[in-house]
């Protein structure tokens, strides 16, 4: 059965998707941009950053999971020049705990976004 998430903590669903969705205990997030659950995108890549992985760990909490349960993630960047910046702030979030990963720059992202992060993860 799936299960849809939805958190107020996080930003909606700007298209026809949602925030993520649970099949036989494993989340699949969403990618998750740069924006305040009112829907506003903060600026810098830091702050996007930053932004970011506070989302995911809303939608997760909401699926009754957490970062610590993240199998992986895919990182999509406007700019490589961006990547020690954000795997810096990846880090900081993560910890000990490490993902697989993939990181690939893009041409654009939603709203002109400079990060996107989608996960995948396991419910407690």
């Amino acid at each position: 059965m799936l299960e849809i998430t939805a958190t107020k903590k996080a930003p909606q669903a700007i298209g026809p998707y949602s925030q993520a969705i649970s099949a036989n205990g494993i989340i699949y997030t969403s990618g998750q941009i740069g924006l305040t659950p009112s829907g506003e995108l903060v600026q810098g890549i830091e702050a996007q950053t930053r932004q970011v992985l506070e989302n995911l760990s809303e939608v997760l909490k909401a699926s009754n999971s957490g970062l610590s349960q993240v199998i992986k993630t895919t990182i999509f960047l406007s700019d490589m020049e961006h990547f020690g910046i954000v795997n810096g702030i990846y880090a900081e979030f993560f910890g000990d705990h490490k993902p697989a990963r993939s990181t690939v720059a893009v041409k654009t992202l939603p709203k002109d976004a400079l990060v996107e992060i989608e996960c995948i993860a396991l419910q407690n």
